[in-house]
C-alpha cells in the first residue's frame, strides 16, 4: 500500500486542534468511502456496553478490517467523522482520545460530533472514514 494522503497544516489557524486542517490525495488515487464503523462483535452484539473508550477502540479495529478488505490501511485514511451518543463533552473527548491515539502521527482532518442516538442497541460511538489509495 503506497502512501497517498498529504496532510495540510494551516499555520495561521490554532494549533490546539489535534489533527490536520485539510488533506489531499493525488488525482489518480482511488477513493474508498467506508460505512460508519460500529462497535459490533462478529456475532452482531455490541462491544463495550456503557464504555465510550472501549467502543471507540472496537470501531477502530472494525474500520481497519474494512480498510484491509478494500486494499487500504489506516495510513490511507484522508478524513474521519466521529459520532458519539452523548451531550457531555467529556464523553466526546474520551472517544476522541482513542481515535487520536490510533491514528498517531497520521492525524487526518476529523469532525467530532455529539449525537442523540446511534443505530444499534447500546451503541455509543461510530466512526466514518474516507481513504485514498493508488492501485
Amino acid at each position: 500500500m503506497s502512501q497517498t494522503v498529504t496532510l495540510i497544516r494551516a499555520s495561521s489557524l490554532s494549533d490546539a486542534a489535534e489533527y490536520a486542517y485539510a488533506a489531499t490525495a493525488p488525482a489518480d488515487a482511488r477513493l474508498i468511502f467506508l460505512a460508519g464503523s460500529c462497535p459490533l462483535a462478529a456475532d452482531g452484539s455490541t462491544v463495550g456496553v456503557g464504555d465510550y473508550a472501549a467502543q471507540a477502540a472496537s470501531c477502530i479495529e472494525n474500520m481497519k478490517v474494512a480498510l484491509a478488505a478494500a486494499g487500504a490501511g489506516i495510513e490511507n485514511v484522508i478524513s474521519t467523522r466521529v459520532l458519539v451518543a452523548s451531550s457531555s463533552q467529556a464523553d466526546l473527548v474520551t472517544a476522541w482520545e482513542v481515535v487520536r491515539d490510533a491514528f498517531g502521527d497520521h492525524d487526518v482532518p476529523s469532525t467530532l460530533m455529539g449525537v442523540t442516538v446511534l443505530g444499534y442497541d447500546d451503541q455509543l460511538v461510530e466512526i466514518e472514514a474516507v481513504a485514498a489509495v493508488r492501485d
